[in-house]
């Protein structure tokens, strides 16, 4: 079953309401299970595939998150692009909370993430200067606009810092952070988007603010709560975004650089690499084999 378009949702955001003809599917892939089944089903008139990032019931650390399958599980089901929403730290006075950003950028604080699915005789390097899909991102800013929510702020643009978590950051960290420019933080985005730069698939971070990290000296301290009740509060906007998104993808999907990522990436042979591993990696490299 081809689904071309797939959402992750994350903290706050673990199903999609008005998903019709709802199916679950148990999804294997040669790097083990997604963080849960993965929900397939129509939305504005295309099949989707949603995965609750963290697990329904929200049991799986940012480095327990089994990034390889669940990206290698999307690009299974035939997704060729891949919104991901997600909670997000905010490093800037002006990204307030329960602000919408659209990062095009990351910067990789994590210590312990498997981010690539290369290695075992076969080696690919791809580009990622440009680490999101700026056509999907596009998409989803028009779909932002066309909403035209009251009081909602969208920001386009901005560096993600994907910090290891799971404790949040000392002042230290978000003062230094805020120095290199960086505009919001999180724990999940960097690897899937650099996964799904290798499976070709076009990606982009709907990031959803719920509080100033610890920088801020007239707010308090991060904690869940606020982190999840400002996430509930921008819920309903962020279902809603996505909805027209994926109603724009299906009436004109973009060409993305994404699509053909591994073309000038793989500096194995491929008729010469170990056959387990081209088994192993065959969603990823089936366009390029003879």
């Amino acid at each position: 079953m081809d689904v071309t378009i797939g959402i992750i949702g994350g903290s706050g955001l673990y199903q999609m309401d008005e998903l019709q003809g709802i199916e679950e599917i148990q999804v294997d892939t040669p790097f083990g299970q997604p963080s849960d089944a993965i929900i397939t089903g129509t939305l504005e008139g295309a099949r989707v595939a949603f995965l609750a990032r963290h697990g329904r019931g929200h049991r799986l650390l940012p480095s327990e998150l089994p990034f390889r399958a669940n990206i290698y599980a999307m690009k299974q089901l035939g997704v060729r692009y891949l919104i991901s929403a997600s909670a997000v730290g905010s490093l800037q006075e002006t990204m307030r909370p329960t602000d919408m950003v659209l990062p095009d950028q990351f910067i990789d604080r994590t210590k312990s993430r498997a981010s690539t699915f290369f290695g075992e005789g076969i080696v690919a390097h791809i580009a990622f200067a440009e680490p999101v899909c700026s056509a999907l991102s596009g998409v989803i800013a028009d779909a932002i606009t066309q909403l035209d929510f009251p009081g909602l702020h969208l920001h386009r643009g901005g560096t993600y810092v994907c910090m290891e978590g799971p404790a949040f950051s000392t002042k230290a960290e978000s003062q230094l952070y805020r120095s290199w420019g960086g505009a919001v933080i999180g724990m999940t985005n960097l690897p899937e988007a650099k996964l799904a730069r290798e499976a070709e698939i076009a990606y982009a971070t709907l990031a959803l603010v719920t509080d100033y990290d610890c920088w801020h000296p007239d707010h308090d301290s991060v904690t869940v709560e606020l982190v999840i009740g400002n996430l509930m509060k921008n819920a309903a906007n962020a279902q809603a975004v996505i909805r027209e998104t994926v109603k724009r993808l299906r009436a004109n999907p973009p060409q993305s650089a994404a699509h053909s990522a591994l073309k000038d990436a793989i500096l194995t042979p491929l008729d010469s690499a170990p056959e387990q591993t081209k088994a192993k990696l065959a969603a990823l490299l089936h366009n390029y084999m003879n």
